[in-house]
């Protein structure tokens, strides 16, 4: 399944610097995705919170476009890659940053109701999509 461009003219914004803390933490490199999240704004360390005494972590991203019909897929995206790297004990909280998304109330109603968690990782195409934003090269 392939994706078209939904925002053909993003923003982008230039990498910062840093070092990888594991070399699992890479993501894909340039050659399969032209921009991160993070050079189009959508995710950037501030946006992320991880309280390791609490167990809890705050996900908030913006999506590029008020309408954006992906910000479900990418907030579950998110979801499934942090669950690869964190314990299960883990309380993850994914939503969309406050006036950034026409449908905000509902977009982060679906990525923390954990029977719609299930239901949209039940559905084959639903998965393939994920599987496909996180372990492939084609889109």
């Amino acid at each position: 399944m392939t994706l078209g461009l939904i925002n053909a003219n993003p923003v982008v914004h230039a990498k910062k610097a840093r070092v990888p803390r594991t070399e699992e933490s890479h993501s894909h490199s340039d050659d399969c995705h032209p921009y991160s999240l993070e050079q189009l704004s959508v995710l950037s360390e501030e946006s992320i919170t991880v309280d390791e005494k609490l167990g809890r972590i705050l996900i908030t991203f913006t999506p590029t476009i008020q309408h954006c019909s992906m910000a479900a897929v990418i907030g579950l995206c998110l979801r499934v890659k942090l669950k690869e790297f964190f314990p299960p004990h883990f309380k993850l909280d994914i939503k969309v940053a406050p006036g950034s998304h026409a449908d905000e109330e509902s977009v982060n109603k679906q990525l923390n109701d954990k029977e719609r968690i299930a239901a949209a990782l039940e559905n084959p195409n639903l998965r393939q999509l994920v599987d496909e934003c996180l372990y492939s090269c084609e889109i």
